[in-house]
């Protein structure tokens, strides 16, 4: 490979780096390849190890490069579908799902969502833990709220915790017939649990996906999944709805 020299460009410098990094990215690397060292990195395209590091930076916050301790920089794989505004309802656990349910337990939940499955102060609901990996890394931690009321049957099942108690709880769910669901979708930031699950440090950005499912009229399941924002992206299905809330207090954690 040549070296390639930046000319002068009104733009800061590492933002067109980054521009011609992500072109590189795309002609001469594979998902999960190695990046060149840093040092090597700066002589090709002419520029400081500093504004190297500017451009490589903004590349990882886009989701392009992920950088693995005892690895370095590495291509990142495409990113996870978000489905909002899909006009297709079904359970989770559902047939075709990729999630992975870990475990269950029973707790009270937080009061944003004891307020929507409209449960009383303290009561304990399923929580049944869940996530996604995809080419072999993690892309989300899901916790999918159920009241008793859901699933009367399964004080039959002798499945005390863990996932297989997590699967049984999904299937006492799809006895139901789900009427419907609704979506939102917001920015937020790692909390400790879930940094430790999804590979990231606390306070990375994250996608916070609460989902409501409806029987009867009534919120039967709440599901709250975190993304991390550099490896999704959101698409949109038939309805392509979208609602915009300015209330900090609507979102469900």
């Amino acid at each position: 490979m040549g070296t390639t020299q930046l000319e002068s460009v009104p733009e800061p410098k590492y933002w067109h780096l980054r521009t011609v990094l992500s072109e590189a990215l795309d002609s001469e690397f594979t998902v999960g390849e190695i990046l060149p060292n840093e040092r090597d990195l700066a002589a090709r395209f002419g520029v400081a190890r500093a504004t190297l590091r500017q451009a490589l930076e903004q590349l990882e916050l886009e989701g392009r490069l992920q950088r693995r301790r005892g690895v370095g920089t590495t291509v990142a794989p495409p990113r996870v579908g978000v489905a909002v505004g899909t006009e297709q309802h079904v359970w989770p656990g559902a047939a075709g799902d990729a999630w992975h349910a870990a475990d269950c337990t029973m707790a009270a939940p937080p009061a944003s969502v004891a307020g929507m499955l409209e449960t009383a102060d303290g009561e304990s609901v399923h929580i049944v833990r869940r996530s996604l990996v995809t080419h072999g890394q993690p892309a989300a931690a899901e916790l999918l709220y159920i009241p008793a009321a859901s699933v009367p049957d399964l004080s039959a099942i002798d499945a005390p915790s863990g996932a297989a108690r997590a699967r049984a709880v999904l299937r006492e769910l799809q006895r139901l017939e789900l009427e419907g669901q609704d979506r939102a979708v917001e920015l937020g930031s790692a909390r400790a649990d879930d940094a430790k699950e999804l590979d990231r440090l606390p306070g990375a950005p994250v996608l916070v996906v609460t989902t409501r499912f409806f029987t009867e009229g009534r919120t039967t399941a709440v599901s709250v999944a975190t993304y991390r924002a550099d490896t999704c992206r959101l698409t949109f299905g038939d309805s392509g709805g979208v609602e915009i809330h300015h209330d900090p207090e609507r979102r469900a954690s």
